[in-house]
């Protein structure tokens, strides 16, 4: 039984802020004056502890960036600029998320693959760095690669820090610390009367409860009060969802900030170990996945300085589901979409394209790739002699509508979203240089059956806002197809959706191996065809953009799994 802190409790309220941050990975001078600006805002409102997320000051995560002096020396830069910046603040206590060169490191001299740097929370007062904490538990699993770049404090020989903030004691922790007892119970030791939590932890679904259920249940046990400063936003396949929050010491969430927003949420702890704050609404898990979607498109396409989108709108449910999304994320002044009928393209689906299009107020273009497609057949044909058409000229067709939206890349500046899911890039149900090629793969995440869900749910937000929906009823009901042959449907190669995901969910998610998948009741030809087709599509999904992580597994940093193996179980 972990022993509740018996330290005197303070006499009077602190008034926190907890800065949820938007950071742009590298761009140090911007992060450092938008901490700048925000201290300042939050302190005149009456803040005098502000609170940054983790890594605010580089952006998380930094990668292979830490690896370089040239960086390292940038950020120490960059806290001495927010320090002196802020030394006109009587009583401010800023605690900053950055990294910093640990004890007795030289980088001139030390090997790169042993790095010596501290993922820290330092607190800033007075126009000096007064105190720093070391991040103790270092995540190397799933999307984390912590222990390639950082030294944990324990390992440094750097001990709890417990800081003195107008009569408080306060506890600083980064992160995991806050998951493990030791760090917590450590600054319960030293004297702490609340725990201050910096973190930058990667969304997917269902993530925010469980973090507000664990930190509840660690300030429960302490007896003190915890407030936790999250990121906000997108950095490459991942996403930050924000709803930075703080729990009283019975481990009640007594405030939390919105979801997928930037915020300050201003937090008062009181003597006795109450919080008092605003409670901004939970989402529903539809609502936070799509704000997880939107978030990430209108991050990697803004971070990165695209003039907007553009979309291969084939009438089929996954490019209406990434045109909706993009239009929420960008505006349709910034999203281009462009229909290439082939030979076996139903009329239902320009019709449905077209109509989608006008919906939601896209320019839409279509180019017939008919033509193109004769001169290939025809260019190839003294080469293909005496062999039948098969998925050779099915992906012919697609490669042909990659080139073009290329070319109107390369021509406009604009970004090509693809539009495959989850369910397709496992089972390689997908053409290289084709449905594939493209800058950023926006629903790479999601199980086909949840392509489903989310345009449902997209269409009844939109009907209860009195607007129109924006995905055609006929394109989410009528059966899916890739339409690269006559009456061609996806079930002809693949299982059922329902059984595919639910296969895919429990082999790749969950670990599960094939024989425990069949024992929970699967067709053994389900499984062994859909487990195969995962392993032998390892070197498409290689060559496959980035796309946003909405689970807790997704194919990218997560999946790292040999193109060559011969292991079957």
């Amino acid at each position: 039984m972990n022993a509740v802190s018996s330290v005197a409790t303070p006499s009077q309220s602190l008034e926190v802020a907890l800065l949820q941050f938007n950071p742009v990975v590298g761009d140090l001078k911007g992060n450092a004056q938008a901490i700048i600006d925000a201290s300042r805002l939050a302190y005149a409102n009456g803040a005098r502890l502000v609170v940054t997320p983790e890594m605010a000051l580089c952006g998380y995560p930094p990668e292979d960036l830490l690896l370089r002096p040239a960086f390292m020396a940038a950020c120490d830069d960059a806290v001495n600029q927010i320090a002196q910046s802020l030394a006109d603040l009587p009583d401010l206590h800023l605690v900053l998320g950055h990294p910093r060169t640990g004890p007795g490191d030289d980088v001139r001299t030390r090997s790169w693959s042993v790095p010596r740097h501290l993922n820290s929370a330092s607190l800033i007062r007075g126009g000096q760095l007064v105190a720093s904490y070391a991040k103790r538990e270092l995540p190397n699993y799933q999307v984390f690669d912590e222990r390639r770049y950082f030294v944990s404090g324990r390992e440094a020989g750097l001990g709890p820090v417990v800081v003195d903030v107008l009569g408080w004691r306060v506890g600083l922790l980064v992160c995991e610390d806050a998951w493990f007892d030791e760090p917590a119970q450590s600054a319960v030791a030293q004297g702490a009367q609340a725990l201050v939590v910096l973190n930058a932890s990667p969304f997917h679904a269902s993530k925010r409860a469980e973090r507000e259920g664990r930190m509840g249940d660690r300030a429960r046990e302490l007896g003190l009060p915890l407030v936790y400063a999250h990121m906000v936003g997108g950095q490459d396949e991942v996403v930050f969802d924000g709803a930075s929050f703080a729990v009283d010491a019975q481990g009640r969430v007594a405030a939390r900030a919105p979801s997928f927003e930037v915020a300050t949420l201003a937090v008062s702890l009181q003597p006795g170990g109450q919080v008092r704050g605003t409670l901004a609404p939970a989402l529903s898990p539809e609502a936070e996945i799509w704000a997880a979607l939107v978030c990430g498109v209108r991050d990697y396409v803004g971070k990165n300085g695209f003039p907007g989108a553009i979309i291969g709108l084939s009438g089929g449910i996954d490019s209406a589901l990434v045109l909706a999304i993009a239009v929420d994320a960008l505006g349709a002044d910034k999203v281009r979409t462009v229909m290439m009928p082939s030979p076996y393209t139903a009329d239902i689906s320009w019709i449905d394209a077209r109509d989608m299009a006008d919906r939601l107020g896209v320019r839409h273009d279509e180019i017939a790739i008919a033509p193109m497609f004769d001169d290939f057949k025809q260019s190839l044909a003294p080469l293909f002699v005496g062999r039948a058409e098969d998925t050779t000229e099915e992906n012919i067709q697609a490669r042909i509508r990659g080139t073009l939206l290329m070319a109107l890349s390369n021509k406009m500046g604009s970004i090509v979203l693809t539009t495959g899911n989850k369910s397709e890039m496992a089972t390689g149900y997908c053409t290289l240089y084709g449905d594939m090629a493209g800058g950023f793969a926006v629903i790479k995440d999601l199980a086909k059956t949840l392509v489903y869900r989310l345009s449902r749910w997209r269409n009844a937000q939109a009907l209860e806002a009195g607007h129109v929906e924006p995905i055609p009823e006929r394109i989410i009901t009528r059966p899916p197809s890739a339409e690269l042959r006559p009456d061609q449907k996806d079930q002809d190669s693949l299982p059922e959706y329902e059984v595919l995901d639910a296969i895919l969910e429990r082999y790749m998610e969950l670990d599960q191996s094939i024989e425990e998948i069949i024992a929970a009741g699967f067709d053994r030809a389900d499984v062994d065809k859909v487990t195969r087709l995962i392993k032998i599509n390892e070197y498409k999904r290689r060559q496959a953009p980035v796309g946003i992580r909405i689970t807790h597994r997704a194919f990218g940093r997560d999946w790292r799994y040999p193109i060559t193996s011969r292991f079957r179980a």
